[in-house]
């Protein structure tokens, strides 16, 4: 790939909404030339519940991108999360014609598109299919059976869902911003490009993204994502019990939080006071950083024991020797890291997306911007599967005309579904 071309990957958050433009250099290392973020007013849980709200915040976003990136942003890679997320586990098979033709790419590509054919739930999209492990004529445990000679192939595929209406309102949001999501990817196996290793994949480990509406967790052992799931706590509830709790209002709470927060009381010193402004005519209050330390602790005791009984459900708790990799926006609480092994009895760790990062922004680096550099990641692992294709995801000036329409990726599946507002498609 040439060291021009560009990917984005657009990040919509229950908090902030954040677009990142990577390209790659001769070393294989991604560039980060611009990141532009904006406050997520319509975004709740993961899901869109505004979407004027979210078309600004998008809007807002992609404008500051393209200001530092000095290029005009067209294609997008779209991040996926919400509680309306499920997974589960399927079977395929394919009996193929002839015994001595080797088993090829072509074979497995089509048991997974059979995949995307599966009865769901009304109501229900299957977002990714993703071959675990094959089976070759009643041979178990094959991880690329291409090559090989068989008649009966079979794959356990990890089968990922979410709701229809969840996709589409994503999916008009992001074209009512002048931009053409190229693909959808589920935000979890987003962060884990980004900040997992290999070696962690193959020993077993399990990424817990801790965001502002939902905490994901992906769980790899072998190489192989073993299990998904999402959570409807993160750091927004912590929050919210901080506003209740002190008796504040929110934009105070979130500021106590991030300023004075930690997740462990036990080490937080007895006799350290915060005043808080009163207001209007009123007299300032003062809040006990240890009393703060026991509100938030409550809560994450909470969302790591629900990460915990994930753990035990998937059926790999003896089986991950790499332990826990926490990212997103709540990895950067105080203590956070010591709750989780006091918590689980797990090895834990701080995930940063920056070992495949080459020169960029410092900030880019810091655990709430894994996802974006994931998708950006993402982009570029599903450019190399192109063989053919325009590769420029960026341009050097805005594409986005009055009037355009545009096509691309997943989303193209489900435009139908929205074909009744066509004549408001335009903002």
């Amino acid at each position: 790939m040439e060291k021009s071309n560009y990917i984005v990957g657009l990040d919509i958050g229950t908090t902030k909404i954040c677009a990142i433009v990577g390209r790659r250099n001769e070393y294989g290392k991604i560039e980060i030339t611009g990141m532009g973020k904006s406050e997520s007013l319509g975004v709740m849980r993961g899901m869109v519940t505004n979407i004027l709200q979210t078309i600004n915040s998008i809007k807002a976003a992609v404008s500051e991108t393209e200001s530092k990136a000095s290029v005009g942003i067209h294609n997008v890679y779209v991040g996926i999360a919400g509680q309306h997320i499920k997974s589960l586990q399927h079977r395929g098979m394919k009996m193929r014609d002839v015994h001595d033709k080797e088993i090829s790419q072509d074979d497995i590509d089509s048991i997974v598109e059979e995949m995307y054919r599966l009865a769901m739930p009304p109501g229900e999209e299957i977002i990714h299919v993703i071959p675990q492990e094959y089976i070759v004529d009643a041979e178990p445990g094959i991880k690329d059976p291409v090559g090989m000679l068989g008649v009966r192939l079979e794959a356990n595929c990890h089968v990922i869902t979410g709701q229809i209406t969840a996709v589409k309102n994503i999916n008009k949001c992001v074209e009512k911003s002048g931009l053409n999501a190229v693909d959808l990817f589920l935000e979890p196996l987003a962060s884990a490009d980004a900040v997992l290793t290999d070696e962690e994949k193959e020993a077993g480990v399990v990424l817990v993204d801790i965001g502002g509406g939902t905490t994901d967790v992906a769980i790899f052992q072998d190489g192989i994502i073993r299990h998904t799931a999402v959570i409807p706590f993160g750091g927004n509830v912590i929050t919210d019990d901080i506003k209740s709790g002190c008796s504040i209002i929110r934009p105070q709470a979130e500021q106590l939080k991030v300023n004075f927060g930690s997740a462990l009381a036990s080490v937080t010193p007895d006799n350290e006071v915060v005043t808080i402004p009163g207001l209007k005519g009123r007299e300032s209050k003062e809040i006990s950083i240890k009393n703060l330390a026991h509100i938030i602790q409550a809560r994450m005791e909470e969302i790591i024991n629900m990460v915990h009984h994930q753990i035990i459900i998937s059926g790999m708790e003896k089986k991950i020797i790499a332990g826990i990799v926490i990212t997103g926006g709540g990895a950067q609480l105080s203590n956070v890291q010591q709750l989780f092994e006091l918590v689980t009895g797990l090895d834990t760790r701080i995930g940063y997306p920056d070992e495949h990062l080459a020169k960029g922004p410092e900030d880019v680096r810091g655990p709430m911007y894994a996802t974006g550099v994931g998708l950006v990641m993402k982009g570029f692992q599903e450019y190399d599967k192109m063989k053919s294709g325009k590769p420029l995801e960026v341009t050097e000036k805005p594409l986005v005309k009055q009037g355009e329409k545009k096509r691309g990726g997943f989303f193209d599946a489900i435009r139908d579904f929205i074909r009744s507002d066509h004549d408001d498609r335009e903002l």
